[in-house]
């Protein structure tokens, strides 16, 4: 069968199962759709937050960067994790206790103000919109190239579909969803990884496959050095980004994923206190998985698509390759006129222009591996995309229904009313997700790295400090949030478009070595050092809160989820 009847079976067949658990879980309450009923067993918990947190970024994207940037790639694989870590120490537990829906439901209880409680509501949607752009993308570029449709038309069908089972099932039908989509997903890309490890170096596991030798008695990487160097590129191994903004990514990825809330808000659908802990662990096992796979995945791809490619004449350039022209997603350029493919470093000889989110996709096809194949890595991509967009979406349509619309606007609604309108506020947001999609601001995993500095901006500092410091107040806490945001947000602009005001501005490309995508650690800091100083020159909280807090601290049992 071709790849392209293959991808349509194994994408229709697991659409089918996605939406077959959404009907079977579907949502009868605002607890259930909020928080999953808050019980959900932690092992299933830590599937979920596995295929939640693992993006089309981590799936698409990051093995794509790494294979361009090398060793400088290494940030987002250091960052994703490491914020796991700090999220299982010093968050989930003591959010799970404090026993509440949503992040801004936190922010506004900590602060004892509906006004930080709405400025929360802006950074969660801020972040959420901006993470959700990548996850369309991705959804469009699979569809693109596997089932031979526009970009724009596989946006609209990952909407329709995620619009089914987020709106529907709420929390408690995307956890089991994401369940099921995290066993595609892994098993999506492990075979191909398996199978090319085998195929290049002998060895099944490709995290040891990497430093494998190949079939010419070299070592792969030495390999990989050799042949970046004589295209014009970076040794592989070798990292040409400055020290300084290394740091600043890896930071602002580290606290920017402890701060997102589509990710603390799984750690709300779990029945005890130490059940969160549990959760977080068994999800960090299963995002090692993909996560210590993605640079061999990298280096595989890396060195077949320059064997492939250099110094080859494009017409001998097999199937995949015009097939991935044809989605726009490769594009070649005769400037010599000779016919062949020069790829190099150098922009003024250099012929060919390779979209960085198709490395994973196109991975099998390179390596020729068989048609089932190819279409089973189409079907994890979408799972990976979908998983997170639903997730997302929730995260949405319950900081307006649950936060803004119940809390701030409209106390006295019914629930019934207020599980129509986060429905409602989910079906809207899907369609502002699909047009980030159809028009996103940068490649996938670019724009994520954005929504996670912009979360490290805005929430880390607010929620770390409303745990662990009693005197910081909503002075504080407001200032901070709104400061930090507001400059991580200009300054991502302004470092993406060279322009102030129209004005061509060089320098701002970088601001003393750091790039847009490590800004947000600058903004975290700002916010700290706002929130601090504001909070210490200003009345301290209420005692009932001081209180509070060392009640959330205390590990005295379970709290169990309210509702209000």
């Amino acid at each position: 069968m071709s790849i392209q009847l293959w991808t349509l079976i194994l994408v229709v067949l697991s659409f089918a199962l996605y939406i077959g658990i959404a009907v079977w879980s579907r949502a009868g309450s605002t607890k259930e759709f909020y928080v999953a009923g808050g019980g959900v067993p932690p092992i299933l918990n830590g599937m979920a937050t596995a295929a939640d947190w693992m993006s089309a970024a981590s799936f698409i994207s990051m093995a794509g960067i790494i294979s361009f940037s090398g060793y400088d790639g290494s940030v987002y694989l250091l960052g994703w994790t490491g914020g796991y870590v700090l999220l299982a120490l010093l968050l989930a537990p003591y959010l799970r206790k404090f026993g509440k829906f949503t992040v801004p439901d936190f922010i506004g209880e900590r602060y004892y103000s509906q006004q930080a409680r709405i400025i929360a509501v802006v950074c969660a949607l801020f972040v959420s919109f901006t993470y959700i752009a990548g996850q369309m993308r991705g959804v469009g570029i699979v569809f693109s190239r596997f089932l031979e449709v526009d970009i724009t038309w596989g946006v609209i069908i990952g909407m329709g579909i995620v619009f089914v089972y987020a709106v529907l099932g709420g929390m408690k039908g995307i956890t089991y969803t994401q369940v099921a989509q995290y066993v595609v997903l892994i098993f999506a890309f492990m075979v191909p990884a398996i199978f090319i490890s085998i195929q290049m170096t002998g060895n099944p596991i490709p995290q040891l496959g990497m430093g494998g030798t190949l079939a010419d008695g070299s070592y792969l990487l030495d390999k990989l050095d050799g042949l970046n160097a004589e295209l014009g590129f970076s040794a592989y191994t070798d990292g040409a980004k400055p020290l300084i903004d290394l740091f600043c990514i890896t930071a602002a990825l580290m606290v920017g994923t402890a701060g997102l809330p589509h990710v603390i808000v799984r750690f709300f659908t779990v029945p005890r206190v130490r059940d969160a802990r549990s959760s977080a662990g068994w999800a960090l096992l299963f995002i090692a998985i993909l996560y210590t796979t993605a640079p061999a995945v990298a280096a595989f791809v890396r060195t077949n698509l320059i064997e492939t490619v250099s110094e080859k004449t494009y017409a001998d350039m097999p199937a995949w390759f015009h097939k991935w022209e044809a989605a726009k997603l490769i594009a070649f350029e005769d400037k010599n006129g000779d016919g062949k493919i020069q790829y190099v470093k150098d922009a003024s000889r250099n012929e060919l222009s390779i979209d960085k989110d198709i490395m994973v996709l196109a991975n099998p096809e390179i390596a020729r591996l068989p048609a089932w194949v190819i279409a089973l890595v189409a079907a994890g991509g979408l799972a990976a995309a979908l998983s997170t967009a639903a997730g997302l979406l929730l995260v949405i349509s319950s900081a307006i229904s649950h936060d803004l619309l119940k809390n701030a606007i409209m106390p006295h609604i019914s629930e019934r009313g207020e599980l129509l309108a986060a429905r409602i506020a989910a079906g809207l947001s899907v369609i502002l997700a699909g047009l980030l999609g159809i028009y996103p601001p940068g490649f996938v995993a670019e724009v994520v790295a954005f929504a996670f500095g912009l979360a490290a901006a805005s929430f880390f500092p607010a929620i770390i400090l409303g745990i662990f410091d009693k005197r910081t107040n909503k002075q504080g806490a407001m200032a901070g949030m709104v400061t930090g945001l507001l400059f991580t947000a200009v300054m991502i602009i302004l470092m993406k478009t060279d322009k102030l005001f129209g004005t061509e501005v060089p320098f701002i490309k970088k601001v003393a070595g750091i790039s847009a995508e490590g800004i947000g650690t600058i903004g975290m800091l700002i916010n700290l050092a706002v929130s601090v100083v504001v909070s210490r020159l200003t009345a301290p909280p209420p005692e009932e809160i001081q209180h509070m807090i060392e009640d959330i601290r205390v590990p005295r049992g379970a709290g169990q989820a309210q509702q209000h």
